[in-house]
Formats: structure tokens, sequence, C-alpha cells
């Protein structure tokens, strides 16, 4: 049963995803069994045409409410084309309350998806292909009840006077 409403999750969350304009790029990985493994990071590739605009990069997380910790630490890295690396952070989410465990982010049943910022006003060097890595960095491995990573990259549309 838990398959079938994952399934039926993850094309809604796909449909969903598929109505926004402003997208660049979009993808997801589905994790095996919901555990996410130190030695597998994630790998997004995508393509800029247009250096002058502005860009937006998401983080795209799906974790069940038996998530163990409150947060979750990702390391990123940004590479060109050439494989270079033009940015690397720690990044931390906070995917539900602290104090009562309360899930952040929109839910049904027991999965709740999570759209959080990676980075605002961001303008891409040159154009052609990027990669983005991803790698969990919490202290369990293989880190349980992570369903779902991803990435958005939109652009950001200019406000009118």
């Amino acid at each position: 049963m838990k398959k079938v409403v994952l399934g039926l999750l993850a094309g809604l969350w796909m449909m969903l995803a598929g109505c926004d304009q402003s997208a660049v790029y979009k993808g997801v990985d589905d994790l095996e069994d919901g555990k996410w493994y130190v030695n597998k990071p994630l790998e997004f590739k995508f393509s800029i045409d247009d250096t002058s605009a502005r860009y937006t990069i998401y983080y795209n997380i799906r974790n069940s409410v038996s998530y163990p910790y409150y947060n979750l630490y990702i390391r990123r890295v940004l590479l060109d084309s050439a494989g270079n690396t033009l940015q690397s952070r720690l990044d931390q989410m906070i995917l539900l309350d602290p104090k009562t465990g309360k899930p952040y982010g929109d839910g049904l049943g027991d999965l709740f998806d999570h759209r959080i910022g990676m980075g605002r006003n961001y303008s891409f060097p040159h154009t052609g292909p990027y990669t983005i890595q991803l790698r969990q960095y919490m202290r369990q491995n293989p880190l349980p009840e992570i369903y779902s990573v991803g990435v958005t990259v939109e652009k950001e549309v200019p406000k009118q006077p």
C-alpha cells in the first residue's frame, strides 16, 4: 500500500512541477527504500542559455514523518562544463519543528515535500552545461526516510514597475 501511495504522490508532484513556467530545470532522484547512502552522491545536470539573467535554485526534499532528525545537512557542489568547482557549501535544512517534531512542508499521509532555497539572485558565468552534486552529510549511513531529492533552477522574473 505504501508503494502505491508513493507512486501516486510522485505522479502528483511531477504534474505540479510541470506547471512552473519559470523553471529552466527540474530534476528528482527517487531513493530506493528511502535510504540515502553517503557514498552515493546525486548529480543533476542542466544547461544555461542566458547569462544575463538571474536564477534561483531550490532543493526539493521528500521525507516521511518517521525521519529520525529535525534537520538535514547536504554538501553541495556546483561544477561547470570543464568540471571546475564554482561553489561548494554545506547547507542545513530544517524539515521538522525541533521542539514538537511537527513536519514542515506540504504533506499527504506520512510523506512531506519541501522546497528550500539553495541560492537566490545567482548569475551563471557562461552558457552551457552545469552539474550540481548533492551528498547527505549526516552522521548516519544510510540515512533513512528520505524518499527523493531534487533540484529546481528557475529564471527570476523581473518585477514590473
